[in-house]
């Protein structure tokens, strides 16, 4: 039986192996596993062949892998079958590897029809980097498509601020509520530091506890439009998950009543997608054109109409800094608006896809101008807008985080 328990788990790592590599493989294993070479399941092998229509140069996807040999199945383009692809690809992978697959599927062999038609479209499961394509794309999607687009595009929006909604509340009430006391009983609302401090002559050394004769509590009322945050987003090709997070984000700042939230969008022009953001994300995204030039000095510009308070405002810039217009002037610019009061910060990238590319030498003057410039993954957003409203030093925060910079 020991021996059956080694040979199956080797089989299993040679199997595991063959599907990594591919078909050419395996002749090269032929001499592990307990039968002499790799022997795929009948799911392996569908497996085995939706890989190989993607990742090998012959491969393509027919109606059928029953009587496959793996990678290189089919007889070219003509057979790939996308909805059984897609039913196949979702069947048997996880979700983490089907957003990659999907990815690869459009960049490696050009399968754009994937957001073409709605059946296709239907059985795609969303993902930043297929959304960010499929906005890309938009003016090139057939009408028939349109509703499928939009729906997909609510998934992810509805999924991501799922993710973020209740932080980012929790970072902006954290930061504004606790300034204020009442004289209103509430539990939630208890300044357990302030009452304590407050009744510590009535410590009851019998009983071992304070017994307090007042109570402090936090004043859960909020001024309506107490800080304004203004969120200036590049729309340029290379920002396009960071378009959709920053969308999704200041969608949600919108939705807070302390806050009064400006979402603006550029590349050589600029376009105030406030309204859209408010009413809803999804028509935010589709009026985002991905691509073109860059003037980050022209949105500043337009932005400033909007600073009534300067030391009640937050301005994020989500950019990567290859800056077409006005640099210098950008830079006096950032600097005047930090000297003003104004909170500002530079997200180089807000994704999770690990260190972005960006104008260093610009990045490095605006940091040195009080304006810190780092790349920061969405989960950690709403402890950077908590630290920025508390007044904290954003660019000691974001080492301490550590973000890139």
């Amino acid at each position: 039986m020991a021996e059956d328990i080694k040979d199956n788990g080797r089989n299993g790592a040679v199997s595991r192996w063959r599907l990594i590599l591919g078909q050419e493989a395996e002749e090269a294993l032929s001499g592990y596993g307990a039968g002499g070479g790799p022997t795929l399941t009948e799911e392996e092998r569908i497996m085995d062949a939706a890989l190989a229509a993607i990742y090998n140069e012959a491969g393509a996807y027919g109606t059928s892998q029953a009587g496959s040999k793996g990678r290189g199945a089919g007889s070219g383009h003509a057979a790939i079958n996308l909805s059984k692809w897609l039913g196949d690809v979702r069947t048997f992978f996880p979700e983490d590897v089907v957003s990659i697959i999907q990815s690869d599927a459009m960049e490696r062999k050009g399968w754009k029809q994937l957001l073409f038609e709605p059946e296709l479209l239907a059985a795609v499961k969303p993902d930043i980097q297929l959304v960010g394509t499929l906005l890309a794309l938009k003016g090139k999607i057939p009408e028939k498509t349109k509703d499928t687009a939009r729906m997909l595009v609510q998934a992810l929006v509805d999924e991501l601020v799922k993710l973020l909604e209740t932080d980012i509340r929790r970072a902006v009430t954290g930061a504004l509520n606790k300034r204020q006391h009442s004289p209103l009983p509430s539990l939630s609302g208890l300044d357990w530091k302030r009452t304590i401090e407050r009744n510590l002559k009535h410590y009851d050394a019998e009983r071992r506890m304070i017994i307090p004769e007042r109570f402090f509590y936090f004043d859960r009322a909020r001024r309506s439009k107490e800080w304004t945050v203004i969120v200036d987003i590049d729309q340029s090709g290379s920002m396009a998950s960071s378009v959709i997070w920053a969308s999704v984000i200041g969608s949600i700042f919108a939705s807070i009543p302390a806050l009064n939230t400006r979402v603006v969008a550029f590349d050589t022009e600029v376009v105030d997608l406030t309204e859209q953001c408010a009413n809803d994300p999804v028509d935010m995204l589709f009026g985002i054109q991905l691509g073109g030039g860059t003037d980050i000095h022209k949105s500043v510009k337009y932005c400033e109409q909007f600073i009534e308070e300067p030391k009640k405002t937050l301005f994020i810039i989500v950019s990567d800094l290859y800056e077409n217009g006005n640099q210098a002037g950008l830079v006096r610019r950032m600097r005047e608006l930090r000297e003003s009061g104004v909170r500002t910060m530079t997200l180089l990238a807000l994704s999770d896809e690990g260190k972005p590319s960006y104008d260093e030498r610009l990045a490095a003057q605006l940091t040195r101008d009080g304006t810190p410039c780092f790349a920061c993954t969405p989960a950690l957003l709403p402890v950077l807008v908590e630290g920025a409203l508390k007044g904290q030093d954003l660019g000691e925060l974001s080492k301490r985080l550590g973000m890139a910079r």
